[in-house]
């Protein structure tokens, strides 16, 4: 192997112009200037989504005579609902929608894919329900999703 032909790891290019990227006045980044108003604008609508999620909060504890200072953990408390979850079965049950969306089909159709993978329709539906995923399940989710034994068990397991 000849080493005088591999690029170098380090490198710059003057031809190559970004811009900053700022938050309340300070530089958090830069980059390229076709990319940095999608970036942008796609932070500010998540600033406001997290104010209309306060007003409604707000709101909701406002009309049931709530404490208004517990706002933020409502929000906390409906930010969790909706985030995905990162592990246990709900996460691999996620994987598995994931995985059906990936492969376009119907519930009926996916229900028949996992089956001949030796993953039954009685099985998906428990795991869909929140059951948790047994040692027996690991090998047909394993080929099913992709993903190796270890991956699963440390999704099931929350080690991820």
């Amino acid at each position: 192997m000849n080493l005088r032909n591999l690029p170098l790891d380090w490198e710059t290019n003057p031809k190559s112009s970004y811009i900053p990227i700022l938050y309340q006045g300070e530089i958090v980044g830069f980059c390229k200037p076709k990319h940095a108003s999608r970036i942008v604008e796609a932070l500010n609508e998540d600033e406001k989504l997290r104010k209309a999620l306060k007003l409604a909060c707000l709101d909701l504890l406002d009309e049931i005579n709530g404490d208004i200072t517990q706002a933020e953990a409502l929000m906390k408390k409906y930010m969790k609902v909706v985030s995905r979850p990162k592990y246990g079965t709900a996460a691999i049950a996620a994987l598995l929608r994931d995985r059906q969306k990936e492969l376009d089909l119907s519930d009926q159709e996916f229900f028949s894919f996992c089956d001949s993978y030796r993953l039954y329709s009685k099985q998906l539906g428990k795991i869909f329900a929140g059951t948790p995923v047994e040692d027996d399940l690991l090998l047909p989710l394993s080929r099913i999703l992709g993903l190796s034994i270890d991956r699963i068990i440390s999704i099931r397991d929350g080690n991820a």
